[in-house]
This record gives C-alpha cells, structure tokens and sequence, in this order.
C-alpha cells in the first residue's frame, strides 16, 4: 500500500521552536508519523483515498528544553490519534 500525506499547515499554538531546531522537529514528525500510518490500521474511511480538511488534537505536555526529536515524535502520534478519531 502506497500512503501519500499531505499537509499544507501545522498549527503549534504556544510553543516556540528555535529557528535551528525545526528541521529536527519536522523530520522526526514525519518519520514517527509514517511509521505510524504504515504499522497501524487506517480508519475506514481513508482506506479507498480521501482527505481530511482539518484534524484537532489533544494537549501534548511539553517540559521545558524537549528535545525537537522527541517533541516531533509527540506531534506525530496526537495527529495520528487525531485522524483517528
């Protein structure tokens, strides 16, 4: 199965990534949630195609100084969570 996702905006009210970090961040984002998308089930409704327009999470805790890897990898799986709800 071929998965191709595309997102045109990544909403993170309230947090404030260092210019140098978001590269850590976006790239850990992005591995965790094709790791997500292809190991775990899809819901029904993606399963033929489809797009979803908007998808709200959960708070993700954040403790000061995260390190962008693992704050990218949090991001990923409540967007996941989020597209499966």
């Amino acid at each position: 199965m071929t998965i191709n996702v595309h997102i045109e905006q990544l909403v993170l009210d309230g947090l404030s990534v260092p210019y140098h970090q978001q590269p850590l961040l976006q790239e850990a984002f992005e591995v965790e949630l094709g790791h997500l998308l292809t190991t775990n089930s899809l819901p029904n409704g993606l399963k033929q195609g489809g797009a979803i327009s908007n998808i709200s999470t959960g708070d993700i805790k954040l403790k000061n100084g995260s390190d962008p890897t693992h704050l990218g990898q949090q991001i990923a799986r409540a967007v996941y969570e989020g597209v499966n709800r």
